[in-house]
């Protein structure tokens, strides 16, 4: 009987998705860095043929930047790199948005980083 539970516990755990079906994710690195700084997002994208653009934004309020990929439906890569260089002292929200051949949106997803400055005090 225990085995019996141990195998069915086994099963539900590899039958589960290990990215929850979530149609946008998001991860930047590092979290925490020195001005100016390199920002590493990856972003990965459930395929879907509903996919038509990606837009990546970084914005601190006293410096913005963002980046517009065009996504080819299921036929697009499901994972994506982009780098931000030379990102000055802040703390930013990196915003990720899918969008629809109409431009609406059909998942958003945001991460908090900061860069500091690297004024050495005497």
């Amino acid at each position: 009987m225990r085995n019996a539970l141990l195998m069915s516990g086994f099963l539900a755990l590899v039958a589960l998705p290990v990215d929850g079906n979530e149609p946008l994710t998001l991860a930047v690195s590092p979290a925490q860095s020195f001005a100016p700084a390199v920002l590493r997002v990856r972003i990965r994208v459930e395929p879907s043929v509903g996919n038509r653009s990606l837009e990546v934004i970084a914005d601190s309020g006293d410096f913005y930047r963002s980046s517009e990929i065009q996504l080819e439906g299921d036929r697009s890569p499901a994972t994506m790199n982009i780098e931000l260089r030379g990102v000055p002292v802040g703390n930013y929200r990196v915003v990720g948005i899918l969008r629809d051949r109409e431009g609406h949106e059909r998942s958003m997803v945001y991460r908090d980083v900061k860069v500091i400055g690297s004024e050495i005090s005497d």
